[in-house]
């Protein structure tokens, strides 16, 4: 797997996407772009939903894009991939263009995987077409003004979910969107996290792999819409792993592997309080939702910790599936 000299020579010399756009500071977006398609050793084709990464990499008359790239609405990405996909083989099989290699790449955030654009990634992934869905997870509407979405946490406060003296956020749970995708029997899901970019990288490497559908839910931050400061968005995401608020695993032909676990968890409070999102939580007239927030993390991490196999890699523990076929 690409180690961060191999990423770092990647990078410069088949330059996939490049600085100079206009993304905010503290944002994790490019580092999940990046570390993605550097990884990957095969040419890509990406395809981007409408979204913060979308508007602020293809301004007019400039693009940080060194790949064919193409935009779509927030809910037909996955859609369009289909088209290319399908036409490629197609293309591929009566000779019309080389037998080459290529993988197609996805980018959509929260809004355009988790509730706009789920009837097509949903309709993408049953259907089987060979492409790596990322979604860059920063749980809300970033970029039309720090809305909540199906992302969003319980009692996090957004600007459609406002904490005040009558009310403490969203009132609904966060959608499980990789428990959505697992649900489809595709070859391969995972989730992963900016703060952790060997396993990011390998992620993307087995899932680039894989003869079918792979997703990839990447948690990435945002300093604007989480309440931080942009240089702290790193190790907020870091306290998101080692609260098990967001749990490392894949799941490969339908058994989950834990990727990391803790050796000495956080409490949840340690990620809470490093956001202003969060920080109505804190009043002592909120102080049980904070509870009700650790019980739904424990919970959630005791369900993917009791279908782990084991705590090792998959592909340490199956050498023979160390290809990524299915």
């Amino acid at each position: 797997m690409p180690s961060l000299k191999t990423l770092a020579h990647n990078a410069e010399t088949d330059v996939r996407f490049t600085g100079g756009h206009s993304l905010c500071r503290g944002c994790g977006a490019p580092t999940v772009v990046r570390t993605v398609l550097n990884s990957i050793p095969t040419p890509v084709v990406v395809v981007n939903a409408t979204g913060c990464l979308e508007v602020a990499t293809t301004r007019y008359p400039t693009t940080a894009w060194g790949v064919p790239w193409l935009h779509l609405a927030f809910e037909n990405a996955a859609a369009a991939a289909s088209g290319l996909e399908t036409a490629y083989r197609a293309l591929r099989k009566r000779g019309a263009i080389p037998d080459e290699p290529l993988t197609f790449v996805v980018f959509g955030g929260d809004g355009g995987t988790y509730d706009i654009g789920l009837q097509a990634l949903s309709g993408a992934l049953e259907r089987g077409h060979r492409f790596l869905y990322v979604c860059y997870d920063n749980e809300g509407y970033m970029n039309t003004g720090i809305q909540r979405s199906g992302a969003t946490p319980f009692a996090a406060a957004t600007t459609t979910s406002p904490s005040g003296r009558r009310d403490y956020g969203k009132h609904q749970t966060r959608k499980d969107i990789t428990a959505i995708a697992i649900a489809h029997h595709i070859p391969y899901v995972a989730q992963a996290a900016i703060s952790h970019w060997q396993d990011l990288s390998d992620k993307a490497v087995r899932a680039s792999q894989q003869q079918g559908p792979a997703f990839l839910n990447v948690l990435s931050g945002c300093a604007l819409g989480w309440g931080h400061p942009p240089a702290d968005t790193i190790e907020v995401v870091r306290l998101a792993v080692e609260t098990r608020y967001w749990p490392l695993y894949e799941v490969v032909q339908g058994h989950y592997w834990l990727n990391h676990r803790p050796e000495r968890p956080l409490p949840l409070e340690e990620w809470l309080s490093r956001q202003d999102r969060f920080k109505h939580l804190f009043a002592s007239e909120n102080r049980e939702h904070l509870t009700e927030l650790q019980a739904l993390v424990d919970a959630e991490w005791t369900q993917v910790e009791a279908r782990a196999v084991v705590d090792a890699p998959w592909f340490e523990a199956r050498p023979e599936m160390r290809g990524g076929r299915v």
